[in-house]
């Protein structure tokens, strides 16, 4: 069986970090603020590095790629978008914003060394930007790798034609819906839902459709989870923005502080019955880049 689990990750260490012009079009949780790029590429820094901090000393094995200023990549922080990992490939995604697209050519060289180029297939859908066709890693498709399910919530940066494709290839079910927040359509799936080895956390009320909605919680609850329903406010907050990692001492749900503090203690009492929970606060990386702990990570496995 598939594992659902990894305790081998990717991230990257920024170098210019700041608010994006141009993924901030349709990415309705950035802001803009009185801060200088130079200090909120300082108190990101410092939120990273605690971060990583945490994670390894709860027994993850962190891979750390330094970013450099030879190409301006604001986002670069968030790699989970331009590649997913798994257990036989890995497959490179088309990013639908121009600079997000130099991050891929920056790092893959990294991320091949890590994992083994010559150990696995390498799928490459990032030519699709020529076709302005776009679908970001695992921040449009959220795996249930255990029951060979994806679910992509449908947006410009979530190509369903491609996202169906994808899941073919990997012998996925594919489950697309679209969901909105405030009348907009959320840009990437993994703002809203997340699923871990026994617990899916996931905004149903943010999917239009009724229909699509018992599909989702129908899909999940058929696959064994205990299904935590999260407002929309939570989803401002971040708490459809989480991964659950395999730790030296048992699992845990990573978290950022942030959603952690709009938990309602029936929430809580739900996840910790099946895993422990992590929390870290990264609120500029949040305020300023629209994305929080799971976008920050890239699984490996």
């Amino acid at each position: 069986m598939t594992r659902q689990l990894t305790n081998r990750i990717f991230m990257v260490r920024p170098i210019g970090f700041n608010y994006n012009k141009e993924t901030a079009k349709d990415n309705i949780y950035q802001n803009t603020g009185d801060l200088s790029e130079e200090e909120i590429q300082k108190k990101a820094l410092e939120e990273f590095d605690l971060f990583v901090d945490k994670l390894k000393e709860n027994g993850i094995q962190v891979n750390i790629a330094q970013d450099t200023l030879l190409e301006k990549t604001p986002d670069s922080i968030f790699p989970n978008n331009w590649f997913s990992s798994h257990e036989n490939s890995l497959v490179l995604y088309p990013m639908y914003t121009k600079n997000r697209r130099e991050e891929v050519k920056k790092f893959k060289e990294y991320l091949f060394n890590i994992i083994g180029k010559d150990k696995v297939k390498v799928v490459d859908y990032s030519y699709k930007v020529k076709e302005n066709i776009f679908l970001e890693g695992t921040g449009s498709v959220v795996l249930d790798r255990k029951s060979k399910k994806a679910y992509c919530c449908i947006s410009k940066r979530s190509n369903k034609k491609l996202f169906l494709k994808c899941c073919k290839n990997l012998g996925y079910k594919a489950i697309p819906f679209e969901a909105k927040q405030d009348g907009v359509p959320i840009y990437h799936t993994n703002v809203l839902m997340g699923i871990g080895d026994k617990v899916a956390i996931v905004c149903l009320e943010a999917i239009i459709s009724l229909r699509e909605r018992e599909m989702v919680r129908n899909e999940l609850l058929g696959s064994g989870k205990k299904v935590v329903e999260i407002s929309l406010n939570q989803v401002k907050n971040y708490l459809g923005n989480i991964l659950e990692l395999k730790g030296k001492v048992g699992n845990f749900m990573v978290m950022s502080q942030t959603a952690y503090n709009i938990l309602t203690k029936k929430q809580k009492e739900e996840i910790l019955k099946h895993t422990k929970i992590i929390t870290s606060d990264v609120k500029t990386i949040e305020y300023y880049g629209g994305g929080s702990v799971r976008c920050m990570i890239g699984e490996i496995f």
